[in-house]
C-alpha cells in the first residue's frame, strides 16, 4: 500500500445576517466571497445594483457574512431547497419566465460555443487536481469574459453575476457554460441575467427545458468535443460542420 497526499475540495458553510436577521447558510468554496454574495443577493431579487448595498462584512473564523441592504426583505419568505450540490437555497424560483428575457431572436454560431466551453475546461485547474469542483463561464464572440468555480454548481452563477456587478459587464445575450447538470435554479439565474443561450458538459432536467423554451434561450447539453444535443430554441444557433 503506497501513501500519498491528494488535494481535497473544502466545504465552507457561510451563514448570512441580513438587516440583523438571519437569512440562510450557503454552502460554498470560501473565495472571492463578495462576488458570491453580490450575486447571490441580485439574482434573488434583494437589491438591483451595488449601490443597494451599504455594507459587507465577512467573519472567516466564525463563517458570518454580515449585511445591511437599503431594502427591507420580505416578511414571508418562501425558501426552496434546490438540487443544487450541498443543496442549494433560492427564495425566487418563477414558475414562468417570459417576463425575465426579452423575446426576440438572438443569433450563436457553434464554432464560438466550442471555443468558449474548451476556454472553461482548460481552466478548471481545480476540478483536474481532485474533483468535485463545479466551473462556469459566461462568454460572447470575443471569447471568454467571467469563469467561477464553487463547490455548487448553482453558485458559480451567483459568483458570474457578482463579479459582473462589481466590474460593469454586460451579460446580457451573453451564452453560458456550465460543467454542471442544467435545472431549474440555473435556467431562472440565466434569465434574470438576460443570458441567451445555456450550453452544459452533461444534462439537462425536464422542467430546465421547460423554462427555457418559455424564455427564448438555446439550450443546449453534452457539449463535447465536438458534438452537442440542442433542446430549446435551435434556430438561434447556426451550426457548422467545422469545429
Amino acid at each position: 500500500m503506497e501513501q500519498a497526499e491528494r488535494k481535497v475540495v473544502e466545504e465552507y458553510p457561510l451563514r448570512l445576517r441580513v438587516n440583523g436577521c438571519d437569512l440562510a447558510t450557503l454552502v460554498c468554496s470560501p473565495h472571492q466571497l463578495n462576488f458570491l454574495l453580490a450575486g447571490f443577493f441580485l439574482l434573488q431579487g434583494f437589491i438591483n445594483s451595488l449601490d443597494d448595498i451599504l455594507s459587507m462584512g465577512v467573519c472567516a473564523d466564525f463563517g458570518l457574512a454580515e449585511l445591511r441592504i437599503r431594502t427591507e426583505l420580505p416578511q414571508q419568505l418562501q425558501p426552496t431547497l434546490t438540487s443544487g450540490c450541498g443543496t442549494g437555497i433560492t427564495y425566487n424560483l418563477p414558475q414562468n419566465l417570459l417576463n425575465h428575457s426579452r423575446q426576440r431572436l438572438r443569433n450563436y454560431r457553434s464554432e464560438e460555443l466550442f471555443c468558449l466551453m474548451k476556454d472553461l475546461q482548460s481552466l478548471t485547474e481545480q476540478y483536474r487536481s481532485h474533483g468535485g469542483i463545479h466551473s462556469a463561464a459566461i462568454g460572447d464572440v470575443d471569447g471568454l469574459l467571467l469563469f467561477a468555480e464553487d463547490i455548487g454548481r448553482h453558485n458559480t452563477l451567483d459568483r458570474l453575476a457578482g463579479e459582473a456587478l462589481f466590474k460593469g459587464i454586460e451579460l446580457q445575450d451573453k451564452m453560458l457554460v456550465t460543467s454542471g447538470r442544467v435545472s431549474t435554479e440555473m435556467v431562472a439565474k440565466a434569465a434574470r441575467l438576460g443570458v441567451g443561450l445555456i450550453a452544459s458538459r452533461t444534462s439537462p432536467t425536464d422542467k430546465a427545458i421547460e423554462l427555457c423554451e418559455q424564455a427564448g434561450i438555446t439550450l443546449i447539453g453534452y457539449l463535447r468535443g465536438s458534438s452537442m444535443e440542442i433542446y430549446s430554441h435551435p434556430q438561434q444557433l447556426q451550426v457548422s460542420g467545422r469545429h
